[in-house]
């Protein structure tokens, strides 16, 4: 017989897990309980951890996500979805958004338990993304208020508070701008194809109709018309015109099949569609009203307004394992450890010593007048004169590290290359181990494009006739080589990836430490510190050649100013061989890996001090010898 676990949360885990498998109507379903993000990955389903203390926020989050992704298992079809999905990201996210809202509100319709378990999960996200602090409609995404639209109506249930904030900000333009179309939300919801084209007509209602691409219906359509064409030259290839063709079609068309004759209506309200959409700049208006514009897209960066990108579509978020295979990240992994090798004291001295300091900022408190602990020096007089008085000890309070978490942004520019990039590397790989030691969560991220001299974005501006002042000109890529929640040990390849040829090309600092800050600002823990790694300044040929020459500079000073002033991260910067403290107002300068250890365990810690006037100095390490 096996052992019985002693963990009081590995019966809940089980009964979850059995009773998603039903929901899900799949029985040979997998779950698991993890850190990493939650999802599903063919047969698996991954769920928030469940640790022994079985706290409900825990419990209810668990549950949540169970629901909300077993009820997609259930009434998703992944075919259909693909079908009418818009070609377009902002389509795309609408998309996506109102899907996954009609398969909770079919949850809810038939297994009306699920509603309140994913409203948890709803909650739980929307305030880990901020959106209760959000202010006006542009401080949210307006896919995510799209979703959440259609379950309020599909379900009739009240928003979590978070939640229903960012609905609230965005709802008036919406219902103004897709209201008819919303009023068929309920005849719609069982039926995955019909839903799709009801959400593909939202997206049209909310002025990204050019994002839809080609409708799959009319392509079909248009198919089968080839191939009748096709059939009936077969059978009469003496026919001389399309005028027979065409008596032919209408002769057999009393024997059409209803579908094909809906079909065919849908065609024609389509192209009626087209048509109006063609003559609108004619279309004759009510007197007093003004035609409804799409909207005005959203600023590229919070920090600065003005700051313009030509083009967007082609960026990149990736994962570090999906830029190569595992055998040449293990590959890359091993030369890292080589240049690692002297280093490895170096992880001990610097673990205690930030150890030690995150001790130091928490507060210390007693408990006292208790039978037992640690005798009170004030009432010591008492005790010498009555030994036997009771109530004259005390006890410490049990005391947490403060939830801290750690983001380290790494330059992966072209002027990194070769022993700066390998002491950036080194940086981040001492650092993570060490602040997991100290129970700190470490997310590292990358920053660099995907093309010297620009890149597609080049091409389109190019094509378009050269515009003036264009603003950013290549195309992003930001790597994530290790999540905030994932553990070090099975990210540790990922790092590897800084070696490998080609991948270094140029940096536009700022985009990607605004980048780093929203990723950090989501996040629930109470302390927030970003730590850039960089060599200077931002350069991107393709952008400087046809903007100011401070464009990128002057971008990136806008956004240090944002992050400083909002007060929500800690803004911290390494320079590698550079002075960056002309940038950021906490810094330290490393020139040498010989010396590294030396440097992260004098200064780093100090960047981890809370008080503002413990700041660290900028050091010039001269190489050794």
């Amino acid at each position: 017989m096996s052992k019985p676990s002693d963990n009081p949360a590995d019966p809940f885990k089980k009964a979850l897990a059995e009773a998603t498998k039903v929901m899900a109507n799949d029985a040979e379903l997998t779950v698991s309980y993890s850190v990493d993000p939650s999802g599903m990955s063919g047969d698996s389903m991954r769920l928030p951890q469940v640790s022994r203390r079985m706290t409900r926020d825990e419990v209810m989050l668990a549950r949540g996500t169970a629901d909300a992704l077993a009820l997609n298992r259930r009434y998703h079809n992944g075919q259909t979805h693909a079908r009418y999905a818009p070609q377009g990201e902002m389509a795309r996210d609408l998309y996506e958004a109102m899907e996954t809202a009609r398969c909770e509100a079919m949850g809810a319709r038939d297994m009306p338990g699920t509603a309140g378990n994913i409203d948890a999960k709803i909650a739980h996200e929307a305030s880990r993304r901020g959106y209760d602090q959000c202010k006006q409609p542009s401080d949210a995404p307006l896919s995510v208020a799209a979703g959440y639209l259609i379950r309020h109506l599909a379900t009739g249930r009240d928003m979590p508070e978070a939640a229903a904030n960012v609905m609230d900000l965005w709802r008036p333009f919406i219902e103004d701008q897709a209201g008819v179309t919303l009023d068929d939300l309920q005849e719609t919801l069982s039926d995955q194809s019909k839903f799709a084209k009801f959400a593909r007509q939202i997206i049209k209602d909310l002025g990204y109709g050019d994002q839809l691409g080609d409708d799959p219906d009319q392509l079909d359509e248009d198919q089968e018309d080839e191939a009748e064409e096709g059939a009936d030259e077969d059978q009469d290839p003496d026919s001389t015109g399309s005028d027979d063709s065409d008596e032919q079609e209408a002769e057999g068309s009393p024997e059409q099949s209803q579908e094909d004759q809906q079909d065919a209506a849908q065609a024609q309200v389509s192209m009626d569609d087209m048509a109006d959409q063609e003559m609108g700049d004619e279309a004759e208006m009510p007197e007093g009203e003004a035609p409804l514009e799409p909207p005005a897209p959203q600023p590229v960066s919070d920090a600065d307004p003005n700051y313009q990108v030509f083009l967007s579509d082609h960026d990149e978020e990736i994962a570090a394992e999906d830029l190569a295979d595992p055998v040449e990240l293990e590959r890359l992994r091993a030369y890292l450890d080589q240049q690692l090798e002297p280093l490895k004291g170096a992880v001990s001295r610097l673990a205690n010593k930030l150890q030690r300091r995150l001790q130091a900022q928490q507060n210390r408190s007693w408990e006292f007048d208790r039978e037992e602990g640690i005798l009170d020096a004030g009432r010591l007089a008492r005790v010498v004169a009555n030994p036997t008085t009771p109530l004259s000890f005390k006890v410490e309070k049990d005391t947490e590290f403060r939830d801290t978490v750690v983001t380290l942004l790494i330059d992966n520019s072209g002027s990194m290359r070769g022993r700066p990039i390998s002491i950036a590397a080194i940086c981040a790989d001492v650092l993570a181990r060490t602040l997991e030691r100290c129970n700190v969560k470490v997310e590292i991220l990358g920053f660099t494009t995907r093309a010297w001299k620009g890149g597609q974005a080049r091409e389109a501006w190019l094509n378009a006739g050269r515009p003036q002042t264009p603003g950013r000109l290549n195309d992003l890529r930001h790597i994530v080589y290790k999540r905030a929640d994932a553990p070090w040990r099975r990210t540790r390849p990922n790092l590897g990836l800084m070696m490998k040829e080609g991948l270094l090309k140029e940096n536009i600092d700022g985009e990607a430490l605004e980048w780093a800050h929203r990723r950090m600002v989501g996040r629930h823990e109470a302390r927030k510190i970003l730590m850039v790694i960089s060599d200077g300044a931002p350069v991107d040929d393709s952008t400087l050649s046809v903007n100011p020459a401070n464009y990128l500079e002057k971008h990136l000073r806008d956004v240090i100013a944002m992050v400083e002033r909002r007060r929500a991260v800690e803004l911290l910067a390494i320079g590698i061989g550079h002075d960056v403290t002309r940038y950021y107002d906490r810094a330290v300068t490393i020139t040498d890996v010989e010396q590294l250890a030396g440097a992260m365990t004098e200064q780093l810690a100090a960047l981890f001090d809370s008080d503002p006037r413990a700041r660290a100095r900028m050091i010039g390490i001269r190489k050794a010898g």
